[in-house]
């Protein structure tokens, strides 16, 4: 059994992406222990580049926010999902936050050995998710981290609207394969 984290990155309750990654989560938790963080519940300053983290004691960051929080939760995760609705051809603000964040020492600390994206786009141009793809493939690379897979979905925009869609059941699957 391994602990898989999935930060979502939607401020929207109920939306397409939190049913996206609670489908992911349902077929998961067959065998993992899963863990759900909404980015938009927790404050996250954005990372301002100081590298600070590299010297303080701790490698904590030099802002008291949230983040704090979310490292504890990362700790002992194995696998990490990225859920998120696509704003302008990349992840949401929230969670890109927390993201920027994981640029610290902290994150040696991490037992994360996969990764699975989980993308929810309003638009059906065939290149949406090409920005994200690009990013997440190399931070896979950068950490030497396996792909477990991916769930991208177009033409979702409405609250709820992903309802019956095929790829909530690939979701599930996918989160059971793991």
């Amino acid at each position: 059994m391994s602990k898989i984290v999935i930060l979502t990155g939607s401020k929207r309750k109920g939306g397409n992406t939190e049913l996206l990654a609670r489908a992911f989560a349902d077929g998961a938790g067959e065998h993992h222990e899963v863990e759900i963080i909404p980015a938009a519940d927790y404050k996250v300053n954005p990372c301002i580049g100081c590298n600070s983290c590299f010297t303080r004691e701790g490698n904590q960051c030099f802002q008291e926010d949230d983040m704090q929080l979310i490292y504890e939760k990362l700790t002992d995760a194995e696998i990490l999902v990225i859920a998120s609705p696509v704003y302008f051809y990349g992840i949401s603000a929230q969670l890109k936050a927390v993201v920027d964040r994981l640029h610290t020492p902290m994150r040696n600390k991490f037992k994360i050995k996969k990764m699975v994206l989980l993308l929810v786009a309003g638009a059906a141009l065939p290149s949406v998710f090409d920005a994200i793809k690009v990013q997440y493939q190399l931070i896979l690379d950068f950490f030497k981290l396996e792909n477990a897979g991916m769930v991208l979905v177009r033409e979702v925009r409405e609250k709820g609207e992903i309802k019956g869609n095929p790829a909530l059941e690939e979701a599930r699957e996918l989160g059971r394969s793991l």
